[in-house]
């Protein structure tokens, strides 16, 4: 099967530490090249892995879900302990762009296109255990919870469900993170920024999605209206608000939601 990619490198399973890899590989939808790290369960004669999809938050990049909430460590004693099946994950950088993209089409990229169709397809030519046949999910924190929420639902065809954590909920709330200027975000008018009304035009195909909130964080109001909206217009999901704040130690403990939530659907 032909590469979908100009170029493509991928790391030396020799060399790995704790079963991460890391792919790059060249995009028009980047113009240039995009980082993906990869969890790869190291049990034996695996096939058709599931694939979750993590996105990071603003600042961050492809090793941070790694190597700050310690992701890797915590699905492999799930998987051991028999709590969630094997699958790999999949935590691509945002494109770089800025203090972050927010996963959207701007500035002559396009960095949705680059997470629901380039991250699949570079996992799914590079792990053995993955294929065509593998079932899709994604999940993020704060603009990455944005992404996966919006994202989810807009490509709700390729995805089995969907979950958030300390989730941006519109891009009216970069502001509070990022020092680019909101307006960069929009440079499209036909693209729909509100995770609200994505999920409203796509409600009839919604997959089933879940998202979570600390009482503390920054954006907690901000959830408790979306989850307040979905309620008033009769869409099914699922909402949790936990002890703490817009940080990694809730983000740490609170990944395992997720992956007991996709487990479900595997």
């Amino acid at each position: 099967m032909a590469s979908k990619f100009r170029t493509t490198e991928l790391s030396n399973p020799d060399f790995e530490s704790n079963n991460l890899r890391f792919i790059t590989v060249k995009t028009p939808n980047l113009k240039g090249r995009g980082d993906i790290c990869l969890y790869v369960p190291p049990m034996k004669n695996l096939k058709n892995l599931p694939i979750v999809t993590l996105l990071h938050g603003v600042y961050g990049s492809a090793w941070i879900w790694a190597h700050k909430a310690g992701v890797h460590f915590t699905a492999l004693k799930m998987m051991e302990t028999g709590l969630i099946k094997p699958m790999v994950i999949a935590m691509p950088s945002d494109g770089l762009w800025g203090d972050g993209s927010a996963y959207l089409p701007h500035n002559q990229k396009n960095f949705e296109k680059w997470i629901v169709e380039d991250v699949n397809n570079a996992v799914i030519e590079n792990i053995e255990c993955t294929s065509e046949k593998s079932d899709l999910f994604i999940s993020g924190l704060s603009m990455g919870g944005y992404g996966a929420l919006r994202l989810g639902a807009k490509y709700s065809e390729k995805y089995k469900a969907i979950s958030g954590h300390s989730s941006i909920t519109n891009i009216t709330q970069m502001h509070l993170f990022v020092e680019e200027d909101e307006a960069l975000y929009v440079k499209n008018e036909h693209t729909e920024t509100s995770v609200y009304k994505t999920m409203l035009e796509n409600k009839n195909q919604l997959p089933p999605f879940r998202f979570d909130c600390g009482k503390d964080d920054l954006l907690i109001d901000f959830n408790r209206c979306l989850n307040k909206q979905l309620i008033d217009s009769n869409i099914p999901h699922t909402y949790q608000e936990f002890k703490g704040k817009h940080e990694w130690n809730y983000w740490e403990e609170h990944v395992k939601d997720t992956l007991l939530f996709f487990n479900q659907f595997i």
